[in-house]
């Protein structure tokens, strides 16, 4: 079967296709993306205004023409933190019913946690032990740990790149106070979340997925996307805590010339460093691996189960 996995996420709308069958390793077949950073679209009151809903409409249609191109039999549209934390999100998943005929599911924090953990799972298998698995969007950070398939404890933090960006860092560069201040805001809101965590003990392996995490991990050395899937890509808080100030000394066009940083994301990345280090400075990670696999795949491989037991 050829599953379409819509994700209206936070900074971007991402078409996944891919040719599946229960039991077996989804093989992605095709990818449409358009950058929207609904995150970043809300209006004084938490609204997305009618400029980002029309955008939004605007890119579903696109996606929809191109799953129906590539041969999509079942589509599996959701969305994360931008809509579910909008003030009109009931309105807005009415426009896009109304106009498009897709259906969002809206996945809560701790459902986006633990999806992109049973994908991580699936990725490393039963050999990686305890995982701890971090994910920096561009709303929200999720956090998940456990053993099987179902982690032990999950959470979502309103920690998310873009967010934290358009909030928080206004200048190009950034102001040294206001990076200073996100620092700290960062570390008492992940420190918040540390007991629930260390009550299960140390983790076998830390994984991170997520875009942020691998252009964090590129600029820090690991190989470039084009050398493939395989490859293992890590990321140690030595080198990310090196990047640190020299990113906050940056503007958003300096950013974007490093290898692996996309201009569109470049504006973010120092919101997305100064997590990234929160996170593995307060869970004590030394080092991390980034895996290819994330939410998308977690939904898909979710519908696949169920398929299975059907």
């Amino acid at each position: 079967m050829r599953l379409g996995v819509l994700d209206v996420g936070s900074n971007t709308v991402h078409l996944l296709v891919v040719d599946a069958h229960p039991g077996a390793r989804p093989l992605p077949a095709h990818s449409h993306k358009a950058e929207l950073r609904l995150a970043q679209l809300l209006d004084g009151d938490g609204a997305i205004g009618p400029e980002g809903v029309d955008r939004l409409i605007a890119v579903v249609h696109e996606a929809l023409q191109a799953a129906e191109d590539k041969g999509v039999e079942n589509l599996l549209p959701f969305a994360t933190s931008a809509v579910r934390e909008a003030r009109n999100a009931d309105d807005v998943l009415a426009r896009v019913r109304e106009e498009t005929g897709v259906e969002l599911t809206v996945l809560s924090g701790a459902e986006e946690a633990r999806l992109t953990f049973l994908a991580v799972r699936r990725w490393f298998g039963w050999s990686a032990g305890k995982l701890l698995v971090l994910d920096i969007g561009g709303g929200s950070l999720e956090i998940a740990y456990g053993i099987d398939e179902e982690p032990d404890a999950a959470v979502s933090l309103p920690l998310g790149a873009g967010r934290l960006t358009a909030a928080r860092l206004p200048g190009d560069p950034p102001d040294q106070e206001d990076v200073r201040a996100l620092r700290r805001h960062v570390r008492t809101e992940i420190a918040r979340t540390v007991g629930e965590f260390s009550r299960f003990g140390a983790p076998d392996h830390v994984v991170a997925t997520s875009k942020t995490f691998r252009q964090l991990a590129r600029i820090a050395g690991a190989a470039r996307s084009a050398e493939g899937l395989y490859v293992q890509r890590e990321l140690k808080r030595a080198s990310l805590e090196a990047w640190v100030p020299r990113l906050g000394a940056m503007t958003a066009a300096e950013r974007a010339e490093l290898p692996g940083v996309s201009e569109g994301r470049a504006n973010q990345l120092l919101a997305g460093a100064l997590v990234a280090e929160a996170a593995m400075d307060l869970f004590h990670v030394e080092s991390l691996e980034i895996c290819p696999w994330a939410l998308r795949e977690g939904v898909i491989l979710r519908r696949l189960d169920h398929m299975g037991q059907g």
